[in-house]
């Protein structure tokens, strides 16, 4: 079995009403922050399956967060001072945990920036036991860029399994957004740890969220989903 089989089928072919329904049923479950864990001693003992988020600064993880929960307000979308560089852990009914990481990147520096990120969040994708999947966002207006290549490549490094994610999709033309999918498919392909398909998602439309959930709720182990 090579590496896009053993890490799952669940998103090579389109989910069936039964699937989105179960979906959907487990993200209508309430779902409450726990935690922002500023070391490793502050996260709480790994017992339920985890999906992690990251992406470069204002790509919007915040938005899709609350898009996946069906809530404005779960995820702060404009992060006080001081709570970047925390893990943020919100509970989805005792079923699954989402693991809001810190942004990483501005243009001008991205190498510092990535640095900087490798700290805690690191460690914790080093070493949690219970981690499903990173989700890495990039901005559909943009595509990849060095930061999130980096990142890619230490997820690489660590083998540990990643699916990019893009985001704001709304805001890029049909016919580029294609190409841009293509492309980093393609791409993808070559990377080790990577996720073979890239799912296109608007907070603001809603596009993309009912494959997104599916596919998290595959992870989740949900039975109706197995």
């Amino acid at each position: 079995m090579d590496h896009h089989e053993a890490h799952g089928r669940e998103s090579l072919t389109p989910p069936d009403a039964e699937a989105l329904a179960a979906a959907e049923r487990l993200f209508a479950r309430p779902c409450r922050f726990t935690i922002s864990a500023a070391k490793e001693s502050d996260l709480p003992t790994p017992t339920l399956p985890e999906i992690a988020f990251t992406g470069r600064s204002n790509v919007g993880k915040s938005s899709l967060l609350n898009a996946l929960v069906g809530r404005r307000d779960l995820a702060r979308t404009s992060q006080t001072p001081g709570r970047t560089r925390m893990l943020n852990l919100f509970d989805l009914d005792g079923r699954l945990v989402l693991v809001d990481l810190p942004g990483y990147g501005h243009a001008s520096a991205p190498r510092a920036e990535i640095k900087a990120w490798t700290g805690l969040a690191e460690r914790y994708l080093r070493g949690r036991p219970t981690l499903r999947r990173v989700l890495v966002l990039i901005d559909a207006r943009r595509g990849a860029m060095a930061g999130d290549r980096a990142v890619m490549a230490a997820l690489d490094a660590a083998a540990v399994v990643y699916q990019a994610i893009l985001t704001k999709a709304d805001a890029v033309k049909p016919g580029a957004l294609a190409q841009r999918l293509a492309a980093l498919e393609a791409e993808l392909a070559r990377r080790p740890a990577a996720y073979p398909v890239v799912i296109a998602t608007s907070a603001r439309t809603g596009a993309g969220i009912a494959a997104l959930r599916v596919s998290l709720a595959r992870l989740a182990g949900e039975p109706d989903l197995a």
